[in-house]
């Protein structure tokens, strides 16, 4: 049995990170949902791969490449208004694209996960919030972590410098904790609009998001590691189930609602990261 159990015939996703790991999955499950699904990513070397990798599984899959760097405050402008410019609704944008573990800068100035993880992102959703909302009844999912849970809050000081600690897991952390900030005060902001917005944990999956951890670090971790196809899961709980409709701005675990770490239920906090989130993109707040 497949994991979408709803149509989505006529209907238009966009999934970033599409490539690889389990934004291939979930890309290829809309698809196969009858979804138009368009594949946001870096290179398009990839992304022709995942998608001949898309199209044998499922045939009839109408796939769409855009060339998204997230990393870079321009070339997601770019994307975005290229995808404006095609014309087409939008009615499920899944934020999936992230990293973890890398060191340094992204090209504007930030610290290269934050810029990634959440700037990126950040940039894209509001560029393209107003054909999500004319696109209603949509959905925003935001692909976060557990890892928001050891987050000791966003370190707004730090922001503008190159990554602090050797692994890069704290600010792997702090970037998440910030996807599950911005779900919320999404949501807020988009209330009565017909669009709803969801954050969530994926598992701990066996994906390329860990290839700059070292060997044999890797290979003992990912021993341990959940498929992409499980990881998927939630994912696509939350861009497809019926049962969630209705709900918006919380956050996701195991296909289950659940409780977000108290920071990430601060509502000044999230209030404050839109604004500061929104002067650094140069977008009114």
């Amino acid at each position: 049995m497949h994991p979408v159990t709803t149509s989505l015939r006529g209907k238009v996703a966009l999934v970033t990170g599409a490539n690889t790991g389990i934004g291939l999955v979930t890309a290829r499950e809309l698809a196969r949902a009858g979804a138009k699904v368009w594949v946001a990513c870096r290179s398009q070397a990839k992304a022709e791969a995942a998608m001949a990798e898309m199209r044998a599984a499922v045939p009839d899959a109408e796939l769409v490449f855009l060339p998204l760097d997230l990393g870079s405050l321009d070339a997601t402008r770019k994307a975005a208004h290229q995808f404006l410019a095609s014309g087409d609704s939008l009615h499920l944008l899944v934020n999936n694209a992230g990293l973890a573990g890398f060191q340094g800068t992204t090209d504007d100035g930030f610290e290269i996960q934050f810029g990634t993880n959440h700037l990126g992102p950040y940039l894209f959703t509001r560029l393209l919030l107003d054909r999500v909302i004319a696109s209603a009844p949509a959905r925003i999912v935001n692909v976060a972590s557990q890892g928001h849970y050891k987050s000791n809050g966003i370190p707004f000081d730090k922001l503008r410098e190159k990554t602090r600690t050797v692994t890069g897991f704290p600010e792997y952390c702090d970037s998440k904790l910030a996807n599950v900030l911005f779900t919320k005060a999404l949501a807020q902001r988009l209330q009565g609009t017909g669009v709803t917005t969801y954050s969530l944990h994926p598992g701990v999956v066996a994906s390329d998001i860990w290839r700059r951890l070292p060997q044999p670090l890797r290979w003992i971790a990912m021993r341990f590691m959940i498929t992409n196809d499980q990881g998927a899961l939630t994912s696509l709980h939350c861009a497809t189930s019926p049962s969630v409709a209705e709900q918006s701005g919380l956050y996701y675990d195991k296909q289950t609602e659940k409780k977000p770490a108290k920071l990430a239920r601060d509502p000044a906090l999230a209030e404050e990261l839109w604004l500061r989130s929104a002067q650094w993109v140069g977008l009114a707040p």
